[in-house]
């Protein structure tokens, strides 16, 4: 059974959106559901939140996208299908065990061509963009790892981004605890005060949308 972020939406409204609403592939579905049976599931973005890239994707004409985060690979895989054909992501993440799955579904959608995925700390790896030249060349950023890296990830990524590409940011919610002054750990800290920095950063426009476990979207101002 897959695990529902239905604290938001409840179940009902969750598959109602789902139902009228997401147009999902046969190969996200079953990679979605083979996923679902993994310990840590619910590190997978749902395929509600999937359908919300592919709109993005059009809308900013992406051709270069980055991913902070792959896990088994679902967000990754509804970007790479929803690119052109010579479009590219950059994907980071620090476990082959993980990614080995993405790489299998990656590879029977046939977009495996448009994923350059580098296992390594994220903050390396942005960092190596940067220095090869690529600051400003991307036009989508998806941050989704650990969470007291997302203000350097965040940081970079605002680098990386061309003016008037976005920044997309989940787990901003934290399933609800964001605004219970009684939970303090460290995850929940870090997005509390990125947060607070978003709504005020004048580097970028940002709204936080009650999509999932909360999606930040911060579009880098032209001019």
């Amino acid at each position: 059974m897959e695990p529902l972020k239905t604290y938001l939406a409840g179940k009902g409204l969750t598959e109602y959106i789902r139902n009228v609403s997401v147009d999902e592939a046969d190969v996200l579905r079953r990679l979605r559901e083979e996923t679902a049976a993994h310990p840590k599931a619910l590190m997978q973005i749902p395929p509600e939140q999937g359908q919300f890239f592919r709109v993005l994707v059009g809308m900013l004409q992406a051709r270069k996208t980055l991913e902070i985060g792959v896990f088994t690979g679902y967000s990754s895989l509804v970007t790479a299908l929803a690119l052109p054909p010579e479009g590219r992501i950059v994907a980071c993440d620090i476990s082959d065990q993980f990614t080995s799955v993405a790489r299998r579904y990656w590879r029977e959608a046939g977009v495996d061509q448009k994923i350059d995925l580098r296992i390594g700390p994220a903050a390396e790896t942005l960092m190596s963009l940067l220095a090869e030249g690529r600051g400003e060349s991307f036009d989508m950023a998806f941050i989704d790892a650990d969470k007291t890296g997302y203000d350097t990830y965040y940081e970079l990524s605002l680098q990386l981004v061309r003016p008037g590409g976005v920044i997309v940011l989940d787990n901003m919610l934290r399933e609800g605890n964001i605004t219970d002054p009684t939970t303090t750990d460290e995850n929940t800290l870090a997005i509390r005060a990125l947060n607070q920095k978003l709504g005020r950063d004048s580097r970028v426009i940002s709204a936080l949308l009650s999509i999932a476990d909360g999606v930040t979207l911060a579009w880098k101002k032209v001019g």
